[in-house]
């Protein structure tokens, strides 16, 4: 179904000084890579490397993919985990009655717009699903919370079409509206809820933007017709590049260059010239989330570990719970960051650069080939379960060890 493919480090040729390489994995891969050779060399301000506890994460992780999947059938990293929150399976519900192509451009609908929606969501927010009586927090109660959002019609501009995220409704999203479909108010806020709205509200001018992608009308799952054309060889990073081309505009107050904007992207003194380092953290998060509906119907995926790690609070946390990125400042934790601070910023870099050295470790422990555990699946069983661990034993609250400020776009 998969290839995973080999490579990682490959770049197509693309300037290192333009936007076009900044909106790949491989400037990805690179430029965290240089933060990472500095803090090896000592050069970074805000955090060290104490490499010798490596081992010691890697113990975590394997642990804790031994016990989650003890059969080692791991799936990737993605959103589709997060629907079956509580041991229900939800997927089943989306587009009941509709043939293939249906079913996956509604799984695509979906997972776009609820991987949009996966900023962190604040420590007392929950979402209690009526269906089950479940109560969700975090990513999960996002997962569930967007998905029955989905359900009951909230991104479709047709009542009798509940399963679609369309343009014409996605333009249109207010605050209000998502707020009451989140179970959002003074006693159970959810972060960034104004950002959110923002970002889909974008999201749906930029797919009325494009119908040589998003069709007409316009409709995120498309992009299933738009790739059907080349559904026997897809390679991940070509993909992942081309969503990040078009969806850069729906990012608020981001860098640009040359008039492209640049996304999750922030800056650091590591790297030469123009001091860019992207993360692209959402983004891949997303591609993630789409190729299990697109294998499912089809489509043959590869250079799937092109892609990186994800810059994230879980698997930085990681690392800095297990005490393998250091602190300068003990002080550092309980200030209060932006997003792009310089601090964030060098954090994140570190953290990818560690993943894929996290990966190779793993695997070795395990007995598993990295065409068969790529890098999605090292996350999955992985890193991001083992960060939220150790940090729920860390603190009562299971918090992310760095206070970080949601706006509702990045964490």
């Amino acid at each position: 179904m998969h290839d995973a493919g080999a490579g990682r480090s490959t770049r197509d040729e693309i300037p290192p000084g333009t936007a076009d390489y900044l909106l790949t994995a491989a400037a990805i891969r690179e430029r965290s890579g240089l933060v990472f050779a500095a803090a090896e060399r000592g050069e970074t301000r805000h955090f060290a490397l104490n490499l010798d506890r490596l081992d010691d994460a890697v113990a975590r992780v394997v642990s804790v993919t031994r016990r989650r999947y003890p059969d080692l059938l791991v799936p990737f990293h993605s959103r589709w985990r997060h629907f079956s929150a509580g041991g229900v399976d939800r997927a089943r519900l989306v587009a009941p009655g509709a043939d293939l192509a249906e079913t996956a451009r509604a799984r695509l609908d979906l997972a776009i717009v609820s991987v949009l929606l996966d900023a962190g969501a604040g420590p007392s927010w929950r979402y209690r699903e009526a269906e089950t009586g479940l109560v969700l927090a975090r990513s999960e109660g996002l997962a569930v919370a967007s998905m029955r959002a989905m359900q009951a019609g909230l991104f479709s501009s047709d009542p009798r079409l509940p399963w679609r995220a369309d343009a014409a409704s996605l333009a249109s999203l207010s605050a209000a509206r998502l707020s009451d479909a989140f179970q959002h108010g003074r006693e159970n806020p959810l972060a960034g809820l104004e950002g959110r709205a923002f970002l889909l509200r974008r999201l749906g001018a930029v797919a009325a933007s494009r119908p040589d992608l998003f069709g007409a009308p316009p409709r995120l799952g498309n992009l299933y017709d738009f790739w059907l054309r080349k559904r026997d060889n897809l390679p991940a990073p070509e993909m992942l590049r081309l969503m990040l081309r078009v969806f850069g505009p729906i990012w608020p107050g981001r860098l640009s260059l040359g008039g492209v904007p640049l996304g999750d992207c922030g800056r650091h003194p590591a790297v030469p010239g123009d001091a860019l380092v992207p993360f692209h953290k959402l983004s891949q998060w997303l591609f993630y989330s789409l190729i299990e509906p697109l294998a499912d119907s089809g489509f043959a995926i590869t250079e799937i570990d092109g892609l990186t790690g994800l810059a994230e609070y879980r698997n930085g946390g990681l690392f800095l719970d297990t005490g393998v990125i250091v602190a300068r400042d003990p002080d550092l934790p309980r200030r209060t960051l932006d997003p792009f601070a310089e601090e964030v910023v060098e954090w994140r870099a570190l953290t990818l650069a560690l993943l894929d050295r996290l990966a190779d470790r793993v695997r070795e422990r395990l007995g598993v080939d990295p065409s068969a555990f790529p890098l999605a699946k090292i996350l999955e069983g992985g890193s991001w379960a083992a960060g939220r661990e150790v940090a729920a034993e860390r603190r009562q609250d299971g918090r992310p060890p760095l206070l970080i400020v949601s706006d509702g776009t990045v964490f």
